[in-house]
């Protein structure tokens, strides 16, 4: 059984992370353009609290699920990047501490969702556990771009294992999202971890296999770093077009980012 209340407090320590970059920075840099076409720091915000609050509708009120995506429908395929832009034109300090509000009540609700429960969202339903560690994979995500854009270098912590093992378990809904059939084989992925260890997942004789460092393995799945920037090393075809596909977040299939973007 997964522990939730471990999994909730690494996705505050992510949130605080993340919440530390862009709390002291003046109002203006708040414009400051990301990685993310378009979207600027205050965008990079405004949509892990937009997030948070669609998150917050699945955990506490999923009757109301399927009117929350037929809304959206009627926004149109854009409609992430409509509620990061409204987010995004509100003061900085108001939307910080709509984000901060939100997150809280987030955990608060994931905390007490019972065991078994499935939570509806945009791709498969899921557990409490997994819409958590779903949420430390973006806030992470979004994370990286913000330190991209403000020239800050993070530090890997343990919490990394929570995306490796998330970017391995959408292996089959990356294929998916692209329209084609995943491979019939699991891969074996090993990763080193920040403190010198090895995380491993899929069988230990696969043929298939992809080495590297957990940072790589996790800006790859989250699509904030090419392949090619990497330390990552595929052994297989199906590999080397799994990392060139790969997406752990829900939506449509996204670009990614051209490689030697951050040499």
């Amino acid at each position: 059984m997964a522990d939730l209340a471990g999994i909730l407090r690494d996705l505050a320590a992510e949130s605080k992370v993340a919440d530390d970059l862009v709390a002291g920075l003046p109002a203006d840099a708040w414009a400051r353009p990301t990685p993310a076409e378009g979207w600027t720091v205050a965008h990079q915000i405004a949509h892990l609290e937009w997030t948070d609050a669609k998150a917050l509708i699945a955990a506490s009120r999923p009757g109301d699920w399927p009117a929350e995506v037929e809304n959206l429908l009627k926004i149109g395929e854009n409609y992430v990047d409509v509620g990061a832009a409204e987010g995004a034109s509100l003061p900085p300090a108001s939307l910080l501490s709509r984000w901060r509000a939100g997150r809280t009540a987030l955990a608060d609700a994931l905390a007490v969702v019972p065991d078994g429960q499935k939570l509806p969202w945009y791709g498969p339903p899921m557990s409490a556990a997994s819409m958590a560690t779903a949420r430390i994979m973006e806030t992470w995500a979004h994370g990286q771009d913000l330190a991209d854009a403000l020239g800050v270098t993070r530090e890997p912590t343990g919490r990394l294992w929570h995306i490796a093992r998330f970017g391995t378990r959408t292996r089959d809904f990356a294929y998916k999202l692209h329209s084609l059939a995943p491979p019939a084989e699991e891969f074996r992925v090993e990763l080193a971890a920040p403190d010198g260890s090895t995380w491993a997942f899929g069988p230990e004789d696969a043929e298939q296999r992809l080495t590297g460092g957990a940072l790589g393995f996790c800006q790859v799945v989250t699509q904030r770093r090419h392949p090619d920037d990497t330390d990552l090393v595929a052994t297989g075809a199906d590999v080397e077009e799994w990392l060139g596909i790969a997406q752990a977040f829900a939506g449509p299939p996204g670009s990614g980012r051209k490689p030697g973007q951050f040499a």
